[in-house]
């Protein structure tokens, strides 16, 4: 509880900065926690999994034999974001100790099934799609793979309409609370059971019933809009469970719209009930974006926390559905990714929410944060083989609420 209270004080207190390559070294000995989180946003996940490729092929060009999971201790994502993650934290069916997909191949993936997926031909009842091939394929991919046998720590927000409450599922949770550790598809379509898109989902485990829809959503509202944020659960957790030293985190966006209608209060106080529909849905996703990127790249100033947001801020209207699948579009998207990379990185002005440009390139950054992550697995590999039946530095953070030897063992499969 003392975590959180300090989380809350932390955001309320701070001002963003820009990402600064000075703040850390390339390397902290093993002691920096690292997080990546993913932005949901449906077929515009193609965005974040082009520019995860850059690091990932920066990533492999200092360690051919390792995958970003095994460089970040945590990867959070929310509606495509959470099979995003998934499809990198999954071991692949060859070989267990690597990833299923490489960034590479997950935009392959979307590029291929997207079509399918928001296919206008199979409408749902009560959705715009009946989600019968993404739950067929995203079980397919992912087979019996439970949320304790990822490669590294995840976190997936969702929300249960039955409960009416927040689920959180990640890998901090399931030694206590056993009924967390599903199967990792039906996390994902929870996570992707965006309403008025994809139909709610109801699974059953461990005797538990889960009645899920996406969570940290506004996608249940027009399919153009952003599908949420999740670095602040993913962060929650973290503080929740581990002691830290320093924390780097990487955001990756799935692109903001552009809004080329002027507001103004004479024209809005004109307006009837119905026309606020759509100005209103626009406010709702400029306020959460603007808030989600106060309260985590808040944490910027403080020396022992280094946030990266590469973000598209102004994506063309054309390109901004979730569901729009046609190759053009898919494409587009890519390319955005890839011209993502070379724009510089953006710093945020949280008294007045102005963004400007920072120092240096989004692909500079990159490979800085690639130095530090190579860095830091080097450091922690030295450490374990240095250290007969030692734990990997993530693992000694851990505060579990029951000290026992199974709560210490069960994140030994957690290794960087």
């Amino acid at each position: 509880m003392a975590h959180l209270v300090f989380f809350v004080l932390l955001f309320a207190g701070q001002v963003i900065g820009g990402f600064s390559t000075q703040k850390l070294p390339s390397s902290d000995k093993g002691n920096v926690l690292t997080v990546l989180s993913i932005d949901g946003g449906g077929i515009r996940g193609i965005i974040p999994a082009t520019v995860l490729d850059h690091l990932d092929k920066a990533l492999k060009a200092r360690d051919p034999n390792a995958d970003l999971a095994h460089f970040f201790d945590v990867i959070g994502g929310s509606g495509t974001g959470a099979l995003i993650t998934a499809l990198l934290a999954t071991p692949s069916p060859h070989d267990p100790t690597r990833a299923a997909f490489t960034p590479s191949q997950i935009v392959d993936f979307y590029k291929q099934n997207g079509p399918h997926v928001f296919n206008s031909s199979r409408p749902g009842n009560g959705s715009r799609f009946d989600g019968e091939f993404l739950h067929n394929i995203t079980r397919e991919l992912l087979k019996d793979t439970r949320l304790s046998q990822t490669l590294t720590n995840v976190v997936i927000p969702t929300f249960d309409i039955k409960t009416k409450k927040p689920v959180i599922f990640s890998n901090y949770k399931v030694e206590k609370y056993p009924y967390f550790n599903a199967l990792l598809s039906d996390i994902c379509i929870s996570a992707s059971a965006a309403p008025t898109l994809l139909p709610p989902y109801y699974f059953k485990n461990d005797g538990v019933e889960f009645n899920m829809i996406s969570g940290a959503d506004l996608s249940m509202f027009e399919d153009s809009l952003v599908d949420g944020n999740p670095t602040g659960a993913a962060m929650a957790e973290i503080l929740r469970y581990n002691k830290y030293s320093k924390i780097l985190v990487l955001s990756l966006g799935t692109g903001t719209p552009q809004t080329r209608e002027i507001y103004d209060v004479e024209k809005a106080a004109t307006w009837t009930p119905q026309k606020w529909i759509v100005p209103l849905l626009i406010f709702l996703d400029r306020v959460s974006t603007a808030m989600a990127e106060y309260y985590e790249g808040s944490l910027a100033q403080k020396p022992t926390f280094n946030y990266l947001r590469i973000q598209e801020y102004s994506l063309d209207l054309r390109h901004s559905s979730m569901t729009n699948v046609g190759k053009l579009n898919m494409n587009s998207l890519e390319t955005t990714g890839k011209n993502l990379l070379n724009e510089k990185v953006k710093e945020i002005n949280l008294d007045t929410f102005n963004i400007k440009e920072g120092n240096g390139t989004n692909a500079a950054a990159l490979d800085s944060i690639a130095d530090i992550l190579f860095g830091e697995r080097q450091h922690r590999l030295k450490q374990k083989s240095m250290e007969k039946g030692g734990r990997p530095f993530h693992e000694t953070l851990r505060v579990p609420s029951d000290k026992t030897e199974a709560n210490w063992a069960f994140q030994k499969s957690k290794v960087m």
